[in-house]
């Protein structure tokens, strides 16, 4: 209830301070799925619960937890908190436990903002783990750019595409391809 009761009340300012157009090539699956998204800024995570209806459980930082109001927030928003340096199993089973119950777990694969002028960071390997043992498709999306206050910014929607028990050594690389191939989109659209 808090989820959307907090969604309500922040979506008309945040789309004035935040104007934001979500484009898609494609439909998003009904039922579970993994938003796989670029990230590169600390709106982002803001942003995608923002723009998109369904109820989404983002994977975030655990460091961001140490504040007691913000962790009470980050919690009434359906976030999970991940140690962003070893295997946390609580995270795992949450992670699973959401799409278990046919809903959306939106991760940043990059694990961090991408500071650099690369298109894109290293993808680390729990969106493909978690899109696995969940049995749920992968949704590429591409936030277009940096979102400033009172700047149109767009966030483009792909083709969902699963990852089989072979795919688990390369699926990062896959999630890669699959959000530069995006991106190659995007640019034509222009």
């Amino acid at each position: 209830m808090f989820y959307w009761f907090l969604k309500i009340i922040a979506y008309i300012p945040f789309c004035i301070l935040y104007p934001t157009r979500v484009k898609k090539f494609a439909k998003i699956p009904k039922g579970k799925c993994v938003f796989v998204v670029n990230h590169r800024s600390n709106i982002d995570p803001l942003i995608m619960v923002n723009m998109f209806w369904r109820e989404q459980h983002v994977i975030a930082k655990k460091e961001l937890y140490k504040n007691k109001l913000l962790s009470a927030i980050l919690k009434g928003m359906k976030t999970i908190p991940i140690d962003r340096e070893k295997v946390d199993l609580s995270t795992i089973k949450q992670s699973l436990t959401v799409l278990k119950k046919g809903k959306i777990l939106t991760i940043f694969p990059e694990g961090t903002r991408n500071k650099t002028n690369n298109v894109l960071g290293e993808i680390k390997e729990g969106a493909g783990l978690f899109a696995i043992k969940g049995d749920a498709p992968i949704v590429p999306i591409w936030i277009k750019k940096n979102p400033r206050p009172f700047c149109l910014n767009t966030i483009y929607v792909g083709e969902s595409f699963t990852l089989n028990k072979s795919d688990l050594e390369q699926s990062s690389k896959i999630i890669e391809q699959q959000l530069l191939l995006l991106r190659e989109r995007t640019l034509k659209k222009k």
